[in-house]
C-alpha cells in the first residue's frame, strides 16, 4: 500500500491531467464549431464562385436556354451552322470575335458581361 501523501500526490496529478485534456479538449472542439460555422456560412460564396468557374461555353448555353433559342435558331441568327454553335457551347471551339459580339446582342448582355462570367 502507498502513504496517504502518495496517494493525494497521484491523485492532485491524475487531477491535473484530466483538467489539461479537458481545457485542450475545449479549446480543440472551440475551433471545429468555428471553421463549421465559417464553412457554412460561406455557402452563398461557394455559390458565387461556381457561377464563376464557368467556361465560355457554358456561359453562352447558359444564356441561349434563358432566352429560350435552339441552337439551329441562333445558328440562322449568326449565320454559321447548327453545329459551329455546338462546338463553341461545348467547348471545342470559340466563337470568332465578330460573332461573340452577335451573340451578346441575340442574348441582349453585353459581350463585356458575357466574359466577365467567364473564369
Amino acid at each position: 500500500m502507498m502513504p496517504a501523501t502518495q496517494v493525494t500526490v497521484v491523485s492532485g496529478i491524475a487531477l491535473l491531467i484530466a483538467l489539461v485534456l479537458a481545457v485542450l479538449f475545449g479549446v480543440l472542439l472551440w475551433y471545429v464549431l468555428r471553421a463549421l460555422r465559417k464553412y457554412l456560412r460561406s455557402a452563398q460564396e461557394r455559390e458565387k464562385a461556381a457561377a464563376v468557374k464557368r467556361s465560355l461555353g457554358e456561359v453562352l448555353r447558359a444564356h441561349r436556354t434563358r432566352r429560350q433559342m435552339t441552337q439551329e435558331f441562333v445558328a440562322e441568327s449568326l449565320g454559321v451552322s447548327r453545329q459551329a454553335v455546338s462546338k463553341w457551347e461545348n467547348g471545342t471551339s470559340d466563337p470568332s470575335t465578330v460573332n461573340l459580339l452577335a451573340l451578346a446582342k441575340l442574348y441582349g448582355v453585353s459581350a463585356d458581361e458575357l466574359l466577365r462570367e467567364v473564369q
